[in-house]
């Protein structure tokens, strides 16, 4: 592989808490000293900042199954588009990665065709039903990074606990939507101001926040890692700052949309808006973000769920819920927490990278000589509209067509290797 100079760089490098300006060498895949490059290829980043590759936790590719949507090839181009070297592929396709056949054949299909690092996530319970136990053991020697029944929540408890005691044996992190379907049935938005408003079916807060509870409980019994999934409300926050405090093996993650949307979206009547977790209150909104910043949130995930026009083209109790965000997440983020002053870049940062790593149990994810050399390199500067038209993604369905942002990915490496240079 060719050896790349970066230079005149702003580098942020939340591992190893480096905000410096300086040049960056990368030789067979891997970051090197700049004076140890022999005649590299020179790329002058004057006003640009190179931060590790983002890392995505939470993301549906579709395939097999509903590659009208999305297939592992655009999903990654969109990734890569936004930034992301590594996503987690979520196990609900169709049929779902409940098997270890399941997951050979995403791992083919991402190494014939992806351009970022594809990390095959498995089913908790067969077909993701809820009702017994995958084979875990198989699935971890297929090569899955944790386990998830994604979009679902086992509602069996001492189910779950089985769950996360082989998950715990197996070293599989759990990534666990939180929801309890007998508070939330029939909901398609947020239980409160709005619902009532706009006499739509609510899904209440205390439906997410009953299975946080849950499992703080299994991860201090069972002494293992629990990540709650696209954490929404204040009750949900307020319990994982307190566990954490404990020192219980829990985490969670934030979404762009939770950070940046509320319930009152809704109004407009379009299905771009609803998504579950449903966007919640104001005063929800604004908990997540202090969840974010003071670190009791440590990831930012986009939960990127595509689907095609004509099925978000419906009535809005009947449409599917999701967005995505694959190719939209940095930009809201940095435009909502570091351009308004709430929080450090770096630390934004951190949750787009080392907080996913430590989840997922990668260490030493940083930008130290030797390591692979995942990157992505922002224009900070760069403020402009988001089109929908543009994206790589297969889908559309994006709330955010038309809105000013700042920050914009410039260029993303993948072992060493560019595989997205901004339009």
């Amino acid at each position: 592989m060719k050896e790349i100079l970066l230079k005149n760089a702003r580098i942020v490098d939340p591992a190893r808490q480096l905000d410096v300006k300086g040049d960056l060498g990368i030789a067979d895949g891997k970051i090197a000293a700049p004076g140890k490059l022999a005649k590299p290829e020179v790329i002058d980043l004057a006003g640009k900042t190179v931060v590790p590759g983002f890392i995505d936790v939470h993301v549906h590719l579709r395939q097999p199954g509903n590659t009208n949507a999305e297939t592992i090839k655009t999903g990654c181009m969109a990734a890569a588009a936004g930034g992301f070297t590594s996503i987690v592929a979520m196990p609900n396709t169709k049929p779902a990665a409940d098997n270890a056949g399941a997951i050979e054949l995403l791992r083919s299909i991402a190494a014939r065709e992806g351009v970022v690092r594809v990390l095959p996530c498995g089913c908790m319970t067969n077909g993701g039903a809820g009702e017994e136990m995958a084979p875990i053991g198989s699935l971890k020697s297929a090569g899955v990074v944790a386990l998830s029944d994604d979009g679902r929540c086992i509602q069996n408890h001492a189910l779950m606990r089985h769950v996360v005691e082989y998950a715990k044996y197996f070293e599989l992190p759990i990534l666990d939507h939180c929801e309890d379907v007998a508070l939330a049935a029939g909901g398609v938005m947020h239980e409160g101001k709005w619902s009532v408003l706009l006499g739509m079916n609510g899904i209440s807060s205390a439906s997410e926040e009953l299975m946080i509870a849950r499992n703080i409980l299994l991860a201090k019994q069972i002494q293992w890692k629990i990540h709650m999934q696209h954490v929404s409300t204040r009750g949900g926050v307020e319990l994982l700052r307190e566990a954490r405090k404990r020192g219980i093996m829990v985490t969670g993650e934030a979404t762009p949309h939770h950070l940046t949307l509320t319930d009152e979206c809704v109004k407009h009547f379009d299905t771009n808006y609803k998504m579950n977790p449903p966007l919640r209150s104001e005063d929800d909104r604004q908990a997540v973000i202090e969840g974010i910043v003071d670190g009791t949130l440590s990831v930012i995930a986009t939960d990127h769920a595509p689907h095609t026009r004509t099925a978000k083209l419906v009535e809005f109790d009947n449409a599917p819920f999701g967005i995505i965000g694959l190719e939209t997440a940095f930009a809201l983020c940095y435009t909502e927490l570091v351009a308004s002053g709430r929080m450090p870049l770096i630390d934004l940062v951190a949750r787009m990278t080392t907080g996913p790593a430590a989840v997922l149990g990668i260490a030493d994810y940083s930008l130290a000589e030797g390591n692979v050399a995942d990157l992505t390199v922002l224009d900070l500067d760069q403020k402009y509209e988001i089109d929908p038209a543009t994206f790589f993604s297969q889908a559309r369905n994006t709330p955010f067509g038309g809105r000013a942002v700042a920050g914009k990915v410039a260029m993303t490496l993948v072992g060493g290797k560019v595989v997205y240079a901004g339009k």
